[in-house]
């Protein structure tokens, strides 16, 4: 009998208290299309292993990185893990990418925006952690000890940004090489 008063007091209230569940449903969908194609769990599900190295600075191990890619290691669909060996601040994890992404891009107001991105999204990551960088053409998207962190979805900045590693002109050559070297 209540629900009849609520009826006809306000005709269309339960219409519009549905109407907002499935609004907030497909939102919470879009939210998780980053990460659809991950269903399985595994964003390097479909991609080959390539190559892993180090990479230290000032004679400390900082990170081991991996890389998963298709057929062409320098295009994407492609993924760069990196193991991190020392504590380390994530705003200091973007501050040292954006001084890096600086040898391919000189717009400093995208600079500015991507390293403030980059601040919001990247943890503090202490030895043992990893993350997970996934490049597609229209973006990248990032986990962290494999749980989702979000993603930038500009095609610019993930170019840019896996540049770091796997440009001829890294500051790290050598662990470019090792991430190109095929994996047996």
């Amino acid at each position: 009998m209540n629900s009849r008063i609520v009826d006809l007091v306000a005709p269309g209230a339960r219409q519009m208290a549905v109407d907002s569940e499935r609004r907030r449903a497909l939102l919470f969908a879009l939210a998780g299309l980053p990460f659809a194609a991950w269903g399985n769990g595994d964003p390097t599900a479909g991609l080959k292993r390539w190559g892993n190295g180090e990479f230290r600075r000032f004679g400390f191990l900082v990170y081991e990185a991996t890389l998963w890619a298709g057929d062409d290691p320098l295009r994407p669909p492609l993924a760069l893990r990196l193991d991190y060996k020392r504590n380390i601040a994530g705003k200091a994890i973007a501050e040292a990418s954006v001084k890096e992404m600086r040898r391919f891009v000189a717009d400093e107001a995208l600079l500015k925006r991507w390293g403030e991105a980059m601040a919001r999204l990247f943890p503090d990551v202490k030895a043992g952690d990893h993350i997970l960088g996934v490049y597609r053409p229209e973006g990248a998207a990032f986990l962290f000890n494999g749980q989702p962190l979000g993603e930038i979805a500009e095609a610019a900045f993930a170019r840019q940004f896996f540049a770091i590693w796997l440009d001829a002109r890294t500051s790290a050559p050598e662990l470019r090489e090792a991430l190109l070297r095929r994996a047996g």
